[in-house]
């Protein structure tokens, strides 16, 4: 099984590299109030003039069913036909950056919290529990027959095949998971309840009903203990890990690099100035990686943009995307930036880099998933922002 939450593009792994990680150097500020107008605006304005632009908002966008995430970098993750220091200006400092010194450690209790709830859990197993009662918390599998007045009532019977009930969790009647408490895998009892009077059923609101029950057994989940043979065994195939160091070491870095970056890049933009005018060809790219969660959204369920964004609040297409445009600026800005760095340091992420470093930031030693989806260029790009990204963090002050 490959880890799913340990990389270092957290949020947006391979779909808007850094960018959704990272602060923008705009106003943000006014771009939430710009974001907040808008969608009152369309509030306002209903929905009627969204169907009625649904057909021009869709056949405008229609190029987007032939949208590729590589189409924008070539082989060495590098913009296409894009020199980022023509739009980036950076100081001579630019790299010389202080942090607060709690940002640069990670406590032995918070990297154990890390691995415990993110690498291990990923690996548990469920046991059934037949030789105690149950308590309050547990997740128990019951079978039930609903009757009221000695008649069974639709919905009420799980026809033998269980049902996992979390018992606290208010899921069902009120009355009914407390009754459950105490009791040991293996016995039949009856739970008598009242349903709430607005329970939504005429037939029931407000009735006393009786579930013949059956506790089945108790769910227990069982996290593996984590020794060099765990970790040989389960990481080493997809990770190239081998004994317990080995994943401190990456989770440990994973996490120092999750504190900082987002500090880094809010220092490197107080620094840099960016051109009045920024490529348009970047700009219209991503424009179209903002629409295509729109555009997937509206294929999936079988609907148009102008109906998603309609949900939204959103009177058209061109209404979303004008409320999106400081997203797309800072998302270019970042793109540039982040180039520019690498042309200054002469990083780049050819195919021999790409072997060598994709595991470092995104904890798998295969690439060829992601590059199925989104283009080996594209990832190229992700990983070489990742690498100028640990490439500042690496000279960070701290005070």
């Amino acid at each position: 099984m490959k880890l799913k939450t340990m990389n270092r593009a957290a949020a947006a792994m391979l779909a808007l590299a850094l960018t959704a990680a990272l602060t923008g150097c705009g106003n943000t500020a006014a771009s939430s109030e710009s974001a907040e107008a808008s969608s009152s605006s369309a509030a306002e304005s209903g929905s009627e003039s969204a169907a009625e632009s649904t057909a021009a908002d869709d056949s405008a966008y229609a190029y987007l069913a032939d949208f590729n995430y590589a189409q924008a970098f070539d082989e060495n993750g590098y913009l296409v036909g894009i020199k980022a220091s023509d739009y980036v200006t950076l100081p001579e400092d630019y790299a010389d950056i202080t942090l607060s010194a709690d940002l640069g450690t990670v406590s032995d209790a918070s990297l154990n919290s890390y691995i415990n709830e993110n690498v291990l859990s990923q690996f548990a197993t469920t046991e059934q529990v037949t030789d105690r009662a149950a308590e309050d918390g547990d997740t128990v599998n019951i079978d039930f027959v609903g009757s009221v007045d000695g008649v069974e009532f639709e919905g009420g019977n799980t026809q033998g095949k269980g049902y996992d009930l979390v018992l606290g969790s208010g899921t069902f009647i009120p009355g009914f998971e407390d009754q459950i408490v105490g009791h040991t895998p293996g016995e039949s009892f009856d739970v008598q309840v009242t349903f709430p009077e607005d329970y939504g059923k005429e037939e029931l609101n407000g009735k006393a009903a009786v579930f013949k029950t059956t506790l089945n057994y108790i769910s227990v989940k069982v996290t593996p203990e984590l020794s060099d043979e765990w970790v040989a065994e389960n990481l080493a195939p997809t990770m190239a890990m081998s004994n317990v160091a080995e994943l401190n070491a990456f989770v440990k870095d994973s996490m120092l690099y999750d504190q900082q970056s987002g500090e880094v890049y809010k220092a490197l933009c107080d620094k840099v100035t960016f051109a009045d005018e920024l490529p348009q060809s970047v700009l219209d790219y991503y424009r179209d990686v903002v629409l295509m969660e729109v555009y997937r959204y509206a294929k999936n369920y079988g609907t148009d943009m102008a109906t998603i964004l309609s949900a939204r609040n959103y009177e058209s297409v061109d209404a979303y995307l004008e409320d999106m445009q400081p997203t797309i600026t800072n998302f270019t800005q970042q793109q540039l930036l982040m180039q520019a760095i690498a042309e200054k340091q002469g990083m780049k992420c050819d195919d021999a880099a790409l072997a060598a470093d994709f595991s470092r930031f995104f904890g798998s030693n295969d690439p060829s998933r992601y590059i199925s989806t989104y283009g080996e260029n594209y990832v190229k790009m992700n990983v070489l922002q990742s690498e100028v990204m640990q490439s500042l963090i690496d000279n960070v002050k701290y005070e």
